[in-house]
C-alpha cells in the first residue's frame, strides 16, 4: 500500500503569441521563442477543468473523495471556484470542493495538503488537487513577455502511487518581491537584484532540508525541477544546485513561457511522463520563500505511462509541439481586456438565472444527456419522454463530455457577440448517436470543413454583470499544428 500521486494530467492552451509580435507593434520588448495563450473563453477555472479531465481519463471519477482548486487569479472571489470545477468534472455530491487563492505558493502547500490527506493510513482520502494560472501584465512588460498560461491537476491515493514524497523541506521569510492588492490586475515587482538576494539562500535551506529529511544527496537526484517567477532567483539557484549534468527538466519557458503558479506541478508531470521507476525527483519552488519535495517513483509508473498512451491523452511535450503560434498581438490585447474594440451589432448577453443553472446542472456543467433505456435513443439535451419510442422516465444519464464526434454541418456568424468573431457553430454527430447544435473554439472558420473530428472542452462562453457563463463547446480533435505550418509556408 503505496500512497502518493496516483494520476495526473496537463493543459496547455492550443495557442501562443510570438515574442517577436509584440515588439513588432510596440517597437521594443518581445523576444525570442513564444508563450502559451488562454483563448477569449478560457479562464483558470476552465483550464483546471481541462487539466483534471486528463487526470481522471486513466483513473475512478467516483473514487475522489475531495477537491482541492488552487489559483492565483480566481474567476470569483465570493464564490468557490472549484465547485464548478467539481461540476464539470461530475464528481460525486459527497466530494468535498475548496479553493486555495493568493500567491503562488498556495500551490505547493495545495500539493502537500493532498499528499498528507492521502497518506494517513487506513483514513487517507484520495484527493484531486488542480493548480492553474493565467498570467497577464501590462502591454510591453516582462510579465506579459516571459509569462504563460497552464493547469495541471494530479490524483492523490492512499494506494497505488507511481510516485510517493519522502521528504520535504521549506524556509520562509517577510520580504517583498511581488505584489498585487485586490482590485488590481496586474501585478507589481520590487528591483530584481534583491529578490535574488532573498531568495537563493532560502532555496539552498530548503533544497538541504528535504535531502536531510529524505535521506539522500544530491547525486541520488535523478530529476530537479527548479521554478519561480523571479527569472534571476531561478537562474541564480539552477546553477549552484549541485546535482549531477543532465538532471535538470527541460526548461518550458522558451515555448510557453513562466507558467506561474502551475509551471512546478506542470514541468513535474513532465517528468513523470519520463521518468523511470525507483528514480528521485526534487521540485524546487520559489515564492515568498522557498519549498522543496523530494519523491521517488515506484514499479506502478511504467504501467501508468503505458494506460495514459493507450487513452490518448497528450504528454507536456505534445501539448508544447501542437500549439499554434500565429496568434496576432492586438488579438492578445483584445483577449486580455487592454484593448476595447468594437463588437459586434448584437444585444449584450444577459447574465444566467441562478435557479435555472442549478435545474440544468447536470446537463450544463457535466455535459450528461439521457439515452432511452427501452429503444436506445439519445437525447441531448436530456429528456423525460423518448423522442423515438415515447416512453416516459425510462432514461439513463450518459455523460457525453468524453466523447467525440463529426462535424454534420457549420454556419460562421459574424454578428453574435465574442471577444473573438466571428462565432462558428457546428452541428456535431457524437459517436453512437446524439446529435447537439454548440458553438466551436480553438479553429479558424476558413480552415473547418464537414467530417471534421471534434471533441468537446469546457468553456465561458460570456459573463455578464459579473455571472460566469460556462458551457461545453467543440474543439478540433486533433491538433492543427500541421495545419498552422501550412499557413506559415503559404504565406
Amino acid at each position: 500500500m503505496t500512497a502518493g500521486i496516483a494520476a495526473w494530467g496537463t493543459y496547455l492552451p492550443f495557442w501562443r503569441l510570438q515574442r517577436s509580435a509584440i515588439a513588432g507593434v510596440l517597437g521594443s520588448g518581445g523576444g525570442r521563442g513564444t508563450r502559451a495563450v488562454a483563448s477569449h473563453d478560457e479562464d483558470t477555472t476552465t483550464l483546471g477543468v481541462e487539466a483534471g479531465r486528463r487526470a481522471l481519463a486513466v483513473s475512478a471519477p467516483e473514487a475522489v473523495q475531495d477537491l482541492f482548486f488552487s489559483t492565483p487569479d480566481p474567476a470569483y472571489l465570493d464564490k468557490t471556484s472549484a465547485t464548478t470545477v467539481h461540476a464539470a468534472l461530475g464528481l460525486g455530491r459527497g466530494c468535498g470542493a475548496y479553493d486555495f487563492a493568493g500567491s503562488s505558493r498556495s500551490a505547493l502547500g495545495t500539493l502537500l495538503l493532498a499528499l498528507g490527506t492521502a497518506d494517513t493510513g487506513r483514513a487517507g482520502r484520495t484527493t484531486l488537487a488542480v493548480v492553474s494560472d493565467l498570467r497577464t501584465g501590462l502591454a510591453g512588460s516582462a510579465e506579459e513577455r516571459d509569462s504563460g498560461d497552464a493547469a495541471a491537476a494530479l490524483v492523490c491515493a492512499p494506494d497505488g502511487a507511481v510516485a510517493e514524497l519522502i521528504g520535504r523541506g521549506a524556509a520562509s521569510d517577510e520580504f517583498l518581491d511581488r505584489w498585487r492588492v485586490p482590485g488590481e490586475t496586474d501585478s507589481h515587482v520590487w528591483e530584481e537584484r534583491f529578490g535574488e538576494e532573498m531568495y537563493v539562500p532560502l532555496a539552498r535551506e530548503a533544497f538541504a532540508a528535504a535531502l536531510k529529511d529524505a535521506g539522500v544527496t544530491e547525486d541520488d537526484v535523478d530529476h530537479a525541477v527548479v521554478s519561480g517567477l523571479h527569472v534571476r532567483a531561478v537562474k541564480a539557484v539552477t546553477k549552484g544546485l549541485g546535482v549531477r549534468d543532465g538532471v535538470l527538466a527541460p526548461d518550458l519557458s522558451g515555448s510557453v513561457g513562466n507558467l506561474g503558479a502551475a509551471h512546478a506541478v506542470v514541468a513535474l508531470c513532465d517528468v513523470l511522463e519520463r521518468a523511470r521507476s525507483g528514480q528521485v525527483i526534487v521540485v524546487l519552488s520559489l515564492a515568498d520563500g522557498a519549498d522543496a519535495l523530494v519523491l521517488r517513483t515506484t514499479d506502478a509508473l511504467p504501467a501508468a505511462q503505458e494506460a495514459r498512451a493507450a487513452a490518448g491523452i497528450p504528454s507536456v511535450a505534445e501539448q508544447v509541439a501542437a500549439g499554434r503560434d500565429d496568434l496576432p498581438y492586438a488579438t492578445f490585447l483584445t483577449w486580455r481586456g487592454h484593448m476595447r474594440r468594437e463588437p459586434p451589432r448584437r444585444p449584450d448577453p444577459e447574465r444566467p438565472g441562478a435557479p435555472t443553472v442549478h435545474r440544468s446542472e447536470e446537463w450544463k456543467y457535466a455535459f450528461a444527456a439521457s439515452r432511452c433505456q427501452v429503444c436506445g435513443f439519445r437525447h441531448m439535451p436530456p429528456t423525460r419522454a423518448c423522442l423515438s419510442c415515447h416512453t416516459i422516465d425510462q432514461m439513463q444519464p450518459e455523460r457525453l463530455a468524453d466523447v467525440p464526434g463529426t462535424v454534420a454541418t457549420f454556419t460562421i456568424d459574424h454578428l453574435a457577440f465574442s471577444l473573438s468573431p466571428p462565432v462558428v457553430g457546428v452541428i456535431v454527430d457524437f459517436d453512437e448517436g446524439g446529435r447537439y447544435r454548440c458553438e466551436m473554439t480553438d479553429v479558424v472558420a476558413s480552415e473547418l470543413s464537414i467530417g471534421d473530428r471534434v471533441s468537446m472542452t469546457f468553456r465561458r462562453v460570456w459573463t455578464a454583470q459579473g455571472v460566469h457563463n460556462y458551457f461545453w463547446k467543440a474543439r478540433p480533435a486533433v491538433a492543427r499544428a500541421d495545419a498552422a505550418a501550412d499557413t506559415k509556408q503559404g504565406a
